[in-house]
């Protein structure tokens, strides 16, 4: 049975014609974990595809992420801003919000 294992997204440099052009194309290497023999194979249209979704996914989460952030960091602010309103010192509300 042959093991092998996608180790690795690269983009490399493959000849496009008999001018030499070169362009980039998406690759990953194979190992084949019995002999230790390394491949470096394009990666299908599929793979691309789901490598371009999961980025997407990605900058999804993280712009949801980031607005969650800036969220609490706001409410903290406004938080900070009526105490102060009441009256209370900076070293006060330095220690209710620790």
């Amino acid at each position: 049975m042959l093991n092998t294992l996608g180790l690795l997204f690269m983009e490399s440099k493959i000849p496009s014609n008999e001018r030499n052009i070169m362009t980039e194309t998406l690759s990953k290497i194979v190992v084949n974990c019995e002999t230790g023999e390394q491949t470096i194979v394009p990666l299908t249209a599929e793979e691309i595809a789901q490598k371009e979704a999961d980025a997407a996914a990605f900058a999804v989460r993280k712009a949801e992420e980031d607005a969650a952030e800036a969220a609490k960091a706001a409410a903290k602010a406004s938080a900070e801003a009526k105490l102060a309103a009441l009256g209370l010192s900076a070293e006060e509300i330095a220690a209710l919000t620790k």
